[in-house]
């Protein structure tokens, strides 16, 4: 039997499944534990489904674990050399692991498609990619991301 998913990672995958983005459903499940509403959450994230506004870019559940990551580590001043590279490390890992999973973080590569022209985006339809495919991409993007913000541990946060 699977293990049950923890209440972060439930929430990002039934909000791609009401329609959300994969960005917004990623990043909004998370956004609160930071303070951030979900209307702001949501708006953030919008641009970037679909590998930034459907171009095949970098996968949107990506893009929004890796928002994510800046909210925890990022730096606010220019001269936090420490947190910039913090975070740049984080992203690397997060990628790593990501695509130890799904062996690419592009979006087009993901799927198969190429979102950006009509052809492409209504084989992605046909073939029900954003059901077959996506969920499983933004539940392992969420519990990726999730096991990353919940490091107790100083040296990795």
């Amino acid at each position: 039997m699977p293990k049950p998913l923890s209440p972060s990672i439930e929430c990002a995958t039934t909000r791609f499944k009401e329609g959300y983005a994969c960005s917004q459903a990623v990043f909004s499940a998370f956004a609160g534990d930071f303070g951030l509403s979900d209307e702001l959450a949501l708006k953030l994230s919008a641009p970037f489904g679909g590998g930034m506004g459907r171009q095949g870019e970098v996968c949107g559940a990506v893009t929004g674990a890796l928002m994510l990551i800046g909210l925890k580590s990022g730096n606010i001043t220019a001269a936090d050399r420490t947190a910039k590279e913090k975070t740049y490390s984080l992203v690397e890992e997060f990628t790593t692991r990501f695509r130890a999973r799904h062996k690419t973080i592009l979006c087009r590569e993901l799927l198969g498609c190429e979102l950006n022209t009509p052809e492409g985006f209504q084989q992605a339809k046909e073939q029900q990619l954003f059901i077959k495919v996506c969920p499983l991409v933004v539940q392992d993007a969420a519990e990726i991301v999730s096991g990353m913000l919940q490091v107790e541990d100083t040296t990795a946060f």
